[in-house]
């Protein structure tokens, strides 16, 4: 009987440490190594430093992100043909520690955080290649902003 309390006592702290980690399932989630730190994708709201939404609609973007085709011209590329020792490297890059930033990206569209469009093409504030199998263009695209920010609009000259 008093074994069966233990195991009564100890599950809810398993379940706390599950919750306090930040992933129900083990698995990498998308993240960028930047500076010292890194920045890491997580769908736990409460967690995330940063909020970033998607809209189908240019005129209530505050970011454009444009996908092109050619990893030279873009800002930030995403390739997924590296070999084991470098994977390796790249995810002792992403560990958890107290220097990364978590962003969310929100269902809804929020005036504090930054509203993403996905452009094929014209002007754009970031310009993103991704050729993955672990990323998609909205998790590079909510990373590079989550990263950098939202670009500061310059106000027009008169």
């Amino acid at each position: 009987m008093l074994r069966l309390k233990i195991l009564a006592s100890a599950v809810p702290l398993l379940i706390a440490a599950v919750f306090a980690r930040g992933d129900l399932l083990p698995g990498a989630r998308p993240c960028i190594a930047v500076g010292e730190g890194s920045v890491q994708l997580t769908s736990l709201s409460w967690q995330a430093q940063s909020h970033v939404s998607f809209t189908r609609d240019p005129s209530l973007a505050t970011v454009r992100v444009q996908l092109t085709d050619n990893a030279a011209t873009a800002d930030f590329a995403v390739l997924d043909d590296i070999d084991g020792t470098e994977v390796q490297a790249a995810a002792r890059g992403c560990e958890v520690n107290a220097a990364t930033r978590f962003v969310a990206i929100s269902a809804t569209s929020s005036t504090s955080g930054p509203v993403i469009y996905l452009a094929p093409d014209g002007p754009a504030d970031y310009r993103i290649f991704v050729a993955s199998k672990h990323f998609s263009a909205r998790d590079a695209a909510a990373l590079i902003v989550g990263a950098n920010g939202a670009p500061r609009r310059l106000a027009a000259a008169f």
